[in-house]
């Protein structure tokens, strides 16, 4: 179990009731699909993905980007547990969707860099560093079903 300060918990807290979840959420999908090209292979269903251009434009990507931060929600409002909280989006995507576990870091490290430009200068090191540890904390819970 992670121990979480209550100035950790505000953090994390103030981060999502800022958000734009479909504006943030499609930005760090679409990142991760642009800089990490062969991220691609998990959304062939998802309709063109041709270039930069076409993955920034399809309703597809920006609907399960939004999808993604509405489940980073959950695991804000259950950080006392967020392994459980995500047991079973774990087993589905190791069991089902065969998703490699090093996917989870890079779109972790892709919505950091969106949540930071929106930010600005109140992404401190220590929000940082805040939201890093919270993130570090999901990409471990999704991967367990792995180890």
């Amino acid at each position: 179990m992670v121990a979480w300060t209550d100035q950790e918990r505000s953090t994390i807290n103030s981060i999502f009731s800022n958000l734009d979840y479909e504006d943030v959420g499609a930005k760090a999908l679409c990142r991760c699909l642009i800089v990490y090209p062969w991220t691609q292979r998990y959304f062939g269903a998802f309709g063109n993905l041709y270039n930069a251009d076409a993955i920034k434009s399809n309703p597809n990507i920006a609907a399960h980007g939004t999808k993604i931060l509405h489940g980073l929600d959950r695991a804000m409002k259950n950080m006392d547990d967020i392994k459980s909280t995500y047991a079973e989006l774990s087993i589905l995507h190791s069991e089902k969707l065969h998703v490699d576990p090093d996917n989870f870091k890079l779109l972790s490290d892709c919505l950091t860099i969106v949540i930071a430009a929106k930010m600005g200068k109140d992404f401190t090191p220590e929000v940082q560093a805040t939201f890093q540890k919270f993130l570090a904390v999901v990409v471990s819970a999704l991967g367990k079903q792995y180890h």
